[in-house]
């Protein structure tokens, strides 16, 4: 018989990770299940429910007679992600922390906790994604330790992993975790992979997990859950006053709290205005926020973004890309937002632009570009600039035209012949 390989399971006290859990059972591993607190809820104001959803992760380990233990990452939280999220707000940014956390919580602290602490030879998370190695193969892989030379050895045949999106494509959860390491990649299952959302309750309700089934899927910010964004960022930072003004003509609208409480696309509620009106930029220097009248103002519309260091899953960009520079793929910027074709260009510090094959709408700096080649998620960089907004080259067509009607007027008439 052989050796009954040991995994820790991500518990989060939802269906998905449950059923994670039932699901390496059955396959004949030993599963440690624990569950993460990444939020202390005596902290803030809004309620929390990470104390029930600890019980119900529990109850599920003791309905697999499986060990149960609880972790704390408060404090790696509060400095790795939510501090790092008021930072990109003060800049003007709009932060993705689901992605952070995934980076810097699931696959870094708990990774480390499962595999160094409690000796694990994996761990499983319950997201709908899939990897380019069967899970039965990462215990087959040789475990070196990280080289700290300046250069790998050149003699090292070591095969990248690829993360690949999950059978239900309306759940797949590549985006999230397109800033995980290689490393942790490689030693993560995700039992979900070739499943759908229905087929995973109908597992859970069969093996009697109907405490955890009927739970509403998580919302809000990773770890802290739904709330009213404005009350609750004010907790964290100061107002800052400033007003609305018309993007077409300048004109004052009214006034708002803080650019930090307002994102790009979103409908702008001003106190006085019966008529809807949207964000369209920000000017952090002035505290002013730009407002446009329609959903699609042309302000909102760009095809171009520049990302800061792109974060490539393999470790290194796809040989198309560093042979010419150039490379047509997908993208997208929010998570289930259908994949836009687009053509990615490197930049010599790592970085890339990604034009779009037609103008999106509220493309954000703060939020992720992540990279699709078919099914597999490339990576994903930070969007830090963006391109001219449909509305600034209208202007600038305008004032080019202008220009030439004025020269020429100024031109002398043609000579009679």
């Amino acid at each position: 018989m052989g050796v009954v390989r040991h995994v820790v399971c991500a518990m989060s006290g939802g269906v998905d990770s449950s059923v994670s859990a039932l699901l390496l059972k059955r396959r004949g591993y030993f599963v440690t299940g624990v569950f993460m607190k990444n939020w202390d809820s005596l902290d803030e104001k809004g309620s929390c429910t990470s104390e029930k959803d600890c019980e119900d992760a529990y109850k599920v380990c003791q309905l697999l007679d499986m060990p149960f233990h609880q972790v704390s990452y408060v404090k790696e939280y509060w400095h790795e992600v939510f501090s790092n999220l008021l930072g990109e707000y003060q800049k003007g940014r709009t932060p993705n922390p689901d992605i952070m956390c995934n980076k810097h919580i699931k696959f870094k602290h708990f990774y480390n906790y499962a595999i160094n602490t409690l000796g694990a030879d994996a761990m499983a998370t319950g997201h709908y994604a899939r990897t380019s190695l069967e899970d039965e193969e990462v215990f087959q892989q040789s475990q070196t330790p990280a080289l700290h030379a300046l250069f790998r050895d050149r003699f090292e045949v070591r095969n990248a992993v690829r993360l690949y999106q999950g059978a239900d494509r309306l759940k797949d959860q590549t985006f999230f975790l397109s800033q995980i390491s290689q490393d942790a990649l490689r030693q993560t299952i995700f039992p979900l992979a070739g499943l759908t959302k229905d087929f995973v309750k109908k597992i859970a309700a069969e093996a009697g997990f109907h405490h955890v089934l009927n739970k509403k899927e998580s919302m809000g910010i990773c770890f802290i859950g739904e709330r009213h964004f404005e009350d609750f960022i004010l907790e964290y930072l100061e107002p800052r006053p400033g007003h609305f003004v018309s993007i077409d003509d300048g004109k004052i609208m009214g006034e708002h709290k803080g650019w930090f409480t307002f994102t790009l696309g979103q409908r702008a509620r001003i106190p006085g205005q019966r008529d809807a009106w949207f964000v369209v930029d920000k000017d952090i220097t002035t505290g002013d926020i730009f407002v446009g009248p329609t959903t699609n103002h042309p302000a909102l519309l760009r095809d171009t973004v520049q990302t800061d260091r792109f974060h490539w899953i393999t470790e290194e960009p796809p040989a198309e890309l560093v042979h010419t520079q150039m490379m047509e793929c997908h993208f997208r910027f929010i998570h289930q937002m259908l994949l836009m074709p687009c053509t990615v260009t490197l930049n010599l510090d790592g970085s890339v632009w990604i034009t779009t094959k037609k103008p999106l709408r509220a493309l954000t700096p703060g939020q992720f570009a992540v990279l699709y080649k078919g099914d597999e998620c490339l990576g994903s960089g930070k969007i830090v600039r963006l391109g001219p907004s449909e509305h600034t080259l209208r202007g600038v067509r305008r004032q080019l035209s202008q220009a030439q009607a004025a020269r020429d007027l100024e031109r002398p008439p043609e000579p009679a012949s």
